[in-house]
């Protein structure tokens, strides 16, 4: 179904941005947290632990549960799929009511939220004592913690990178690691890579589809070390106005747009068909997921996919550490039990299995010889685990997921209409009052 994967970052956050200051402002637990010290605990737990799980990572989640359930007989996990757009209202509504699961796989740029409010229970002593806890995704991690407290481990791992058709760049005459250094380099390299009367585009990106547009742009302004938020979470502003690099990827995206190097139906698309054009061999660059790219792929195009991460201007590097976070919820009636079925999800096993669900292992000691041999296009992140990244912020969803957000109205303001000083200025006004907000 078209919609599963590529509408969902172009919706992603349509129901929580609208809901996100009301429905949370309340939601601060009461409920009694887990004694994860205790003698014994996560080891010989019985009974059914309760799970929730985002509609999307449904079928990943489904998988895992039923490996758990042939390994042990002791403990089993009752799954209840929630959908996106109404897991955050739904917790929220859940914790206010003192009926929580037992554990929650959320997207891990909400975990923030949840744990700004102290509505999970701390895991900190559990996870650094884990053996493989230097491998586990950093980027993931610093969503599930604040103040140096971890309250939740990485699940799976859903990141943006360059996409490149090499077949294209050979055609070109365009050198594919040289010219993917920086932006500087990409902007050399983009004319050569566009043909216009065969229908050949340098790049693609949806113009009109904020969540996958986020995804894959934002990771050029971290290359720099920037961010769009500036501060501790629960006190930031925005940083928009005087942010250089921004302001050069902006124009990156601008100059692109009025040559033409990449389609004019980026103008409009809202990414429900996003990477259509890629699969089709009609785009040398793209900027997007595994999932929307490899598993979807035409046997005969995978030998020449190539990806790399994303570049900033200048150099560096980054991409989107997204995927899902498991985090257990302040007043879990089987806590013990919960956290025995959370290190058989972070089991190199486990990890490993990722890829044909269209995701990617968060940990890196999982990228051994034979997950290279059967999955080789999934193992950019895991070399490169450090360069991922999101922002910890409580103003995600209402000022980058959200329509009408000012994410979206900056990036259309300055690529499409070429006015990058007043599409900074505006938005600084709008992020400002936003985080303001958001973090009454």
């Amino acid at each position: 179904m078209e919609i599963s994967r590529r509408r969902l970052l172009g919706l992603a956050g349509a129901g929580a941005a609208a809901t996100i200051a009301g429905v949370l402002s309340g939601c601060s637990s009461t409920l009694p947290e887990a004694d994860v010290g205790a003698a014994g605990f996560g080891s010989g737990a019985k009974g059914t632990v309760s799970v929730w799980s985002r509609s999307a990572t449904q079928t990943g989640m489904q998988t895992i549960i039923d490996r758990f359930h042939k390994a042990q007989s002791a403990i089993r996990v009752e799954l209840t799929p929630v959908l996106d757009a109404e897991y955050v209202t739904k917790l929220a509504t859940a914790i206010r009511g003192g009926e929580v699961p037992d554990l929650v796989d959320m997207d891990d740029i909400n975990s923030s939220l949840f744990i700004y409010r102290d509505t999970f229970t701390e895991l900190t002593h559990l996870v650094n004592a884990l053996p493989y806890r230097s491998r586990l995704s950093p980027g993931h991690l610093n969503l599930a913690s604040i103040g140096g407290r971890i309250y939740g481990v990485p699940f799976l791992a859903d990141n943006s990178l360059l996409w490149l058709n090499t077949e294209l760049f050979e055609k070109a005459g365009v050198d594919p690691e040289a010219s993917t250094q920086s932006l500087e380099t990409l902007h050399e390299a983009l004319p050569k890579l566009t043909s216009a009367k065969d229908g050949i585009y340098a790049w693609s990106f949806p113009g009109n589809g904020q969540g996958a547009l986020a995804f894959t742009f934002l990771p050029h302004i971290w290359a720099q070390k920037a961010d769009v938020f500036k501060g501790k979470i629960g006190a930031q502003t925005g940083y928009v106005a005087d942010n250089q690099p921004l302001k050069e990827t902006l124009q990156f995206f601008h100059t692109m747009w009025s040559n033409k190097w990449a389609p004019p139906s980026c103008y409009s698309d809202a990414a429900t068909h996003w990477g259509s054009d890629f699969l089709a061999g009609k785009i040398a660059i793209f900027p997007a997921n595994y999932a929307t790219v490899v598993t979807p792929a035409p046997k005969s195009m995978l030998p020449k996919l190539k990806p790399v991460v994303i570049p900033g201007p200048g150099g560096g590097r980054a991409f989107f550490d997204g995927g899902d976070n498991l985090c257990m919820p302040r007043g879990a009636n089987n806590p013990s039990a919960a956290w025995e079925f959370m290190k058989f999800t972070l089991e190199t096993a486990q990890q490993q299995s990722m890829p044909a669900g269209g995701y990617t292992p968060i940990r890196n000691d999982a990228d051994t010889t034979s997950f290279r041999t059967q999955y080789p296009l999934d193992t950019t992140p895991l070399e490169n685990l450090d360069l991922g990244y999101a922002p910890q912020t409580l103003a995600y969803n209402v000022a980058i997921n959200q329509a009408d957000g000012p994410f979206l109205a900056m990036f259309r303001k300055a690529v499409f209409d070429g006015d990058v000083d007043g599409a900074l200025d505006q938005a600084q006004t709008s992020l400002d009052r936003l985080l303001k907000e958001t973090q009454a």
